[in-house]
């Protein structure tokens, strides 16, 4: 069982939150009036791992337009990394899209951030060409990631086996 559960971003998660941040972007990351607007906008969707003690250790956040998702932000507290909050956090949101018709989900990503897409390509995402120059602190490019249809049967069965080997690690 995981020492976590998944939860929708609050206010009262933001002092952790903005801590995840400046652990994991540094001095370059999201203001904290920022996931406030999050919170209350109509088309995003903001989910934390929540620990034992209240502590929120991650984070994904997402927004939904007709029938796409883009992921805005996603980061699991350096101390808390490689416990599987990281992976709950993605199939709690791609549970949302199926619950929502959400047919594609999209994000972009750092070129050097290799780990964060080794794990979004275990959930079925490819890279699908680059924006150049995207991250404003270092003119870093982005790798554009896309899943095919999550209702296509081929994705349905990738997200289940992912599902429930998540399930098997956490007995």
């Amino acid at each position: 069982m995981p020492k976590f559960k998944i939860e929708k971003m609050r206010l009262s998660h933001l002092d952790d939150v903005m801590e995840i941040e400046e652990q994991c972007y540094g001095e370059h990351h999201w203001s904290r009036d920022s996931f406030v607007n999050e919170i209350d906008n109509s088309i995003s969707e903001y989910f934390c791992a929540v620990n034992e003690e209240g502590k929120c250790i991650g984070y994904l956040g997402m927004w939904k337009i007709i029938d796409e998702a883009h992921i805005t932000n996603f980061a699991v507290h350096p101390l808390f990394q490689k416990q599987g909050a990281g992976h709950f956090l993605i199939v709690k949101s791609i549970e949302k899209c199926y619950e929502d018709k959400i047919k594609y989900i999209t994000l972009e990503v750092r070129v050097s951030n290799e780990k964060a897409q080794r794990i979004y390509e275990k959930f079925g995402f490819k890279s699908l060409g680059k924006r150049k120059h995207y991250y404003q602190d270092n003119g870093e490019d982005a790798i554009i990631m896309w899943t095919e249809n999550i209702f296509n049967e081929k994705y349905k069965k990738l997200f289940d086996e992912n599902k429930k080997f998540l399930e098997e690690i956490t007995k």
